[in-house]
């Protein structure tokens, strides 16, 4: 599994914040939030670029022939159009021949998971030897001036990754769940983002607890068998409640979202790419992958590196 991620060059620091909103200060968002600092969206700047600039990055690391995928899968909120879908844009964008298949999809911070699935099954049913699943998000452009407390947890970025046979081999099965009854927890309404945070923290408190045993059953494991949890990275107050409430090793237990805040469906490949630069996934590992949100939606599964 190869992984670039882009982030915008635009900085919103804490300290930035802290002068906007009085009676905040930068050490207030980061004992709140673990968050230092995001990245922030220009106003000319839009998902797909960021789509474009993730996947090009791929590209070049990894020597990566645009010729060689033959299917794009885009994971994004933050479509360009309502017509025609943005993964044909990206299609055209990345030069990945026309013969390929491409499809996007909307889901949010569980987008990742659902991802990993969608291009398993394009792999294993021989319907493509070789899958690009780039996610890419802009929240910040919905986010409005006076809502303080989205602002400081919410940054923008994307992330491409790819995957092979050999990948998906790697990637073990799937536990996914869907509640449109808490719809209104977290949407955009006229242009707006509204986020009832205390309603998400108790949704996630519900359903993390059933989704780690309902994936480990699937998978065959104990919970002693994951060598990394790899959660979502919403905020580090409710990720510290998670890995207390599910009695998680702290050292089993991976949190980065200090230099780059919640990036939706972009935070988990983020983290596997960070954790790959810092030597500390060794081959043969169990790692556990969760994401939650937005829907609500969420989704699990089990990969070994």
């Amino acid at each position: 599994m190869k992984i670039a991620y882009e982030l915008p060059d635009e900085v919103l620091t804490n300290e930035i914040l802290a002068e906007t909103y009085p009676g905040w200060t930068a050490e207030k968002i980061m004992s709140k939030t673990g968050i230092a600092q995001r990245h922030v969206a220009s106003g000319s700047e839009k998902a797909i670029d960021l789509a474009e600039r993730a996947a090009k990055k791929l590209f070049s690391a990894e020597n990566v022939d645009p010729a060689s995928i033959d299917f794009l899968l885009l994971c994004t909120q933050s479509a360009e159009f309502k017509l025609p879908s943005s993964v044909c844009l990206l299609q055209d964008r990345l030069g990945i021949p026309a013969k390929c298949g491409a499809l996007s999809f909307d889901h949010g911070c569980s987008g990742f998971i659902y991802g990993l699935s969608l291009a398993k099954g394009l792999i294993a049913t021989g319907s493509a030897k070789k899958v690009l699943l780039v996610t890419a998000e802009t929240y910040t452009k919905y986010i409005g001036e006076d809502d303080k407390s989205t602002r400081a947890i919410f940054g923008d970025g994307a992330a491409a990754v790819l995957l092979d046979m050999d990948d998906a081999g790697k990637i073990g099965g799937f536990s996914f769940g869907t509640d449109g009854k808490g719809a209104d927890l977290l949407k955009v309404e006229n242009g707006r983002l509204f986020m009832d945070g205390p309603g998400i923290f108790n949704f996630t408190l519900d359903i993390v607890p059933q989704t780690m045993a309902d994936v480990l059953s699937k998978n065959g494991l104990e919970k002693d068998d994951i060598d990394l949890y790899v959660f979502h990275q919403a905020n580090k107050f409710m990720l510290d409640t998670l890995r207390t409430v599910n009695a998680i090793p702290e050292d089993k237990f991976y949190v980065n979202l200090e230099k780059t805040g919640n990036t939706v469906s972009s935070t988990i490949p983020i983290a596997l790419k960070q954790l790959e630069e810092a030597g500390r996934l060794r081959s043969g590992m169990k790692v556990m992958l969760m994401g939650f949100g937005v829907g609500l939606s969420w989704g699990a599964n089990v990969i070994t590196i």
